[in-house]
C-alpha cells in the first residue's frame, strides 16, 4: 500500500506540480540565444517530444520500482528517477521561455509509460533493468537526432539535449551493470514503433 501511495504522489506530481531539479540547468556562457519564429517553433515542438520522453521515465521509473522485490534495485530505480526529475524541470523552463506549452496529451503518455513498466518489472528484474537499456538507447538516438535539426542559434536548447543525451547514456550503462538481460528484436521494434507515434504526436498536441 506505501508504495502504491508514493507512486500515486509521484504521478500526482510529475503531472501537476512545477518540477524542481537538483543540478543547475546546463547553459553555455555568454551565448545569446536569438530564434527566428520559424526556428522558435521547431524548437517549441522538439523540446516539447523531449518534455514528454521525462514524463515517461517518470512513470516507468515508478512502476519498476513497485514491481521489484529487490530493494536495492528499487533504491537504484528511484535515484534514476531523480536524476530523470532534472531533465523534466530543464525541459519544462526551456518551454516556457520559449512561450511554449507541454503536451496535452502528458497524462495519456504517463499512464502508458506506467503500464509498460509495471509488465517489464513483471517479467523479472533481469527484463526490467533490459527494458531500460533498450529505452535510453532509444531516448539517446533520438537526442542525437534533435541535436542534428535544433536552429545552431538555440544554443540553450541544445546544451540542455546534449547532457541529456550523456545522462541516458551513464543510466543504460548503470542498468547494463546491474544485470540487464538483451531484449527480443520484436521487443524491441515494438518499442520503436510506440515511440515513434508519441514523438510525431507530442510535437505538436
Amino acid at each position: 500500500m506505501d508504495r502504491l501511495l508514493g507512486a500515486a504522489d509521484s504521478a500526482l506530481r510529475t503531472l501537476f506540480a512545477r518540477p524542481r531539479g537538483t543540478r543547475a540547468c546546463p547553459v553555455i556562457a555568454g551565448d545569446e540565444t536569438v530564434l527566428t519564429p520559424e526556428e522558435r517553433r521547431e524548437a517549441s515542438g522538439l523540446m516539447r517530444v523531449n518534455h514528454v520522453g521525462e514524463i515517461c521515465a517518470q512513470a516507468l521509473y515508478s512502476a519498476q520500482a513497485i514491481a521489484t522485490r529487490d530493494a536495492a534495485l528499487r533504491e537504484h530505480f528511484q535515484r534514476a528517477a531523480g536524476e530523470e526529475t532534472d531533465h523534466l524541470a530543464w525541459t519544462q523552463a526551456r518551454l516556457d521561455q520559449l512561450g511554449a506549452r507541454p503536451s496535452l496529451l502528458n497524462p495519456l503518455w504517463y499512464a502508458g509509460a506506467f503500464a509498460l513498466g509495471l509488465v517489464a518489472g513483471r517479467l523479472g528484474d533481469r527484463v526490467s533493468l533490459g527494458f531500460v537499456v533498450e529505452t535510453e538507447r532509444q531516448v539517446e538516438s533520438h537526442l542525437e537526432s534533435h541535436l542534428e535539426r535544433l536552429p545552431l542559434a538555440d544554443h540553450a536548447s541544445r546544451a540542455i539535449v546534449a547532457q541529456m543525451k550523456a545522462d541516458e547514456a551513464a543510466h543504460a550503462a548503470q542498468a547494463l551493470a546491474h544485470g540487464a538481460t538483451e531484449l527480443p528484436k520484436a521487443a524491441k521494434a515494438l518499442m520503436r514503433a510506440a515511440a515513434k507515434v508519441m514523438t510525431t504526436t507530442a510535437y505538436v498536441v
